[in-house]
C-alpha cells in the first residue's frame, strides 16, 4: 500500500501533475506583473493574491478531490488625470479662459515670397 504522507506531495499528484503546473505558472504571472508594476513605482507596495481551493468528498472510504483555481486578484492599477476648465454653460476648455493663448495654431505660408530674395 503506497501512502501519501505530505500535502506537497498530494498537490503534486492531484490532476495528474496538472494542477501542480497550472498553480506554478498562475502564480509565476501574478508575480511578474507586480514586478512590472514595482518598477515602475518603486516606492509603492503592489499586492495580489493566488488562492486554491480544494473540495473533498468521502464516500465508503474513498476520498474524491476536486480543486479549482480561482481568478487570481491583482491591484487596481493607478489611472492618469487629466485637467481641464470649466467655462461658460459647464462646458470645458483646454486653454485658461483669463490667459491668452501664447502658441496660436498654425498660419498661413506666403508662397508668392521668395525667402532668398525679400530683406
Amino acid at each position: 500500500m503506497q501512502l501519501i504522507r505530505d500535502a506537497q506531495s498530494l498537490l503534486g499528484m492531484l490532476e495528474s501533475g496538472d494542477l501542480n503546473s497550472e498553480m506554478t505558472d498562475t502564480l509565476q504571472a501574478v508575480l511578474e506583473k507586480l514586478l512590472d508594476l514595482s518598477n515602475e513605482r518603486p516606492n509603492v507596495t503592489y499586492k495580489g493574491e493566488v488562492a486554491l481551493t480544494l473540495k473533498l468528498a468521502v464516500k465508503n472510504g474513498m476520498v474524491e478531490i476536486n480543486a479549482e483555481i480561482p481568478p487570481p486578484k491583482l491591484p487596481k492599477l493607478p489611472r492618469k488625470s487629466s485637467m481641464y476648465w470649466v467655462v461658460e454653460g459647464g462646458r470645458l476648455s483646454t486653454e485658461h479662459p483669463q490667459q491668452h493663448d501664447m502658441f496660436p495654431g498654425p498660419r498661413e505660408i506666403d508662397r508668392g515670397r521668395n525667402p532668398l530674395t525679400s530683406q
